[in-house]
């Protein structure tokens, strides 16, 4: 919605801005798996997160116009980073803390873990986005002397966020002022969003610190080691 509604990307172009991610996630997902064997669980799932962090508080620094390779490109590159050493030693981490008959359940388990909160972050984070845009958006109108016809037609269009359409009737510069003042509302939005995430990365990281056993090693997967025990036995 940033790069359509405010940058100007077309829906392509906006697809093609973010593969940088996809393919660092893909790439170095292998690599990333096995750092757990060399170095156990706590150190990736605590330094991951951390990049993680890092790259959603980048997200917050552009605003309306940015070089795409001197803002959102590097910026994925992070994220794209921190999220590569975070999941696959993750999904490492709940397969091996079970044993071989419970891989199913604990699969299962990580998945709905993981939709669950993809859909628990859009509702609520996305009424924050909601509140953060109107909260901005009345306050920047309110210094434009505006009639209250044309306000109230502003303010039933808030959810529409960067989406919305300016009133008709209006002078050129009035249509300017208020379309600036609602790319500045989506901004100011989407930073309170970003910085929102890149807290709760931080607080990922400090759990699996406090919680996950240092020096904690997977040196086998189960399946691997039922097969050494049946060859033992053999």
């Amino acid at each position: 919605m940033n790069l359509i509604q405010v940058q100007g990307y077309s829906a392509s172009a906006a697809g093609t801005a973010i593969i940088p991610l996809i393919l660092l996630i893909f790439l170095l997902s292998r690599w990333s798996g096995g750092l757990v064997a060399h170095y156990g669980a706590r150190g990736p799932l605590t330094v991951g997160p951390l990049i993680v962090a890092l790259g959603f508080a980048l997200f917050a620094l552009p605003t309306v116009g940015n070089s795409y390779w001197r803002t959102y490109f590097p910026t994925l590159l992070v994220l794209g980073f921190g999220m590569a050493v975070t999941v696959a030693p993750l999904t490492t981490v709940v397969m091996n803390s079970v044993s071989q008959d419970r891989v199913g359940a604990a699969s299962g388990i990580n998945n709905a873990v993981a939709r669950v909160a993809g859909v628990l972050a859009i509702a609520v984070l996305g009424m924050v986005m909601v509140y953060a845009f109107g909260s901005r958006l009345n306050h920047r109108l309110a210094h434009l002397w505006l009639p209250p016809r044309i306000l109230q037609e502003v303010q039933v269009q808030e959810i529409k966020l960067a989406g919305l359409q300016v009133p008709a009737g209006l002078s050129s510069v009035a249509r300017a002022t208020i379309k600036e003042s609602v790319q500045d509302a989506f901004v100011f939005g989407f930073r309170s969003i970003m910085l929102i995430c890149s807290g709760l990365s931080l607080a990922s990281a400090a759990v699996a610190w406090l919680m996950v056993p240092k020096g904690t090693r997977v040196l086998h997967s189960p399946a691997s080691d039922n097969e050494s025990t049946g060859q033992r036995s053999a």
